[in-house]
């Protein structure tokens, strides 16, 4: 009985194709990621998703939470073992279809050992990447934000500066790991629908057919 519930259960061996979201604190890779989802019928996932949903009282959430409370960053890979446990459970659940939908994954990977370990496990189609040459506009929308939702560590600027120069080096390397060619640079200081009529007008060929990756 077990056995047959077991085979059930859906299973995918491929990487996943996926499409990249990078950009600052408050750039928008969020609102971009549920427009796409949405008008494409894509799954949307960011690291927030994950990390803020874990149980301590599972597994998976214990090993988060072991690390976390203690101040530690988590390790790159548990944090890749946390993210794939995750997607399982999205595809046992029936609530992404890797041979139908692209993965648009927003705050992932974070680093370049990340995107490392990722290469077994994800098949980058394309990277969008979300620019603000205007730092002023950026922290006045991070404060905004904060106000919304009650953010506390969006509220400080010397704490928001500090978040930047950390995302433009981190990401900088990070881009490093993949071709230019599939990388994709847009201008975020506009309004989020100008920000995706931008996507779509470069990207919808891509975007309109995941099954071809």
């Amino acid at each position: 009985m077990n056995e047959k519930h077991t085979s059930m259960i859906p299973t995918y061996d491929e990487p996943f194709p996926s499409i990249l979201i990078f950009g600052p604190p408050g750039a928008g890779k969020g609102t971009l990621g549920k427009f796409l989802s949405t008008a494409g019928n894509h799954f949307h996932l960011s690291s927030g998703d994950i990390f803020r949903g874990l149980d301590p009282e599972t597994p998976i959430g214990n090993l988060y939470h072991t690390f976390a409370s203690k101040g530690h960053l988590v390790p790159d890979e548990v944090t890749v073992e946390i993210w794939r446990q995750y997607v399982s459970g999205l595809i046992a659940t029936n609530r992404y279809f890797p041979k139908k939908q692209f993965l648009l994954l927003d705050g992932i990977p974070r680093t370049p050992k990340q995107a490392e370990i990722f290469d077994k496990y994800i098949k980058v189609v394309h990277i969008i990447v979300l620019e603000m040459p205007n730092m002023e506009g950026l922290i006045a929308r991070m404060k905004k934000r904060a106000l919304i939702e009650k953010r506390a560590d969006d509220a400080d600027d010397k704490v928001l500066t500090t978040r930047m120069e950390v995302y433009e080096k981190d990401t900088k390397s990070l881009l490093a790991h993949y071709p230019e060619s599939i990388i994709s640079r847009f201008n975020a200081d506009q309004k989020p629908l100008e920000v995706l009529r931008d996507v779509l007008l470069r990207l919808s060929n891509v975007l309109s057919h995941p099954e071809q990756y």
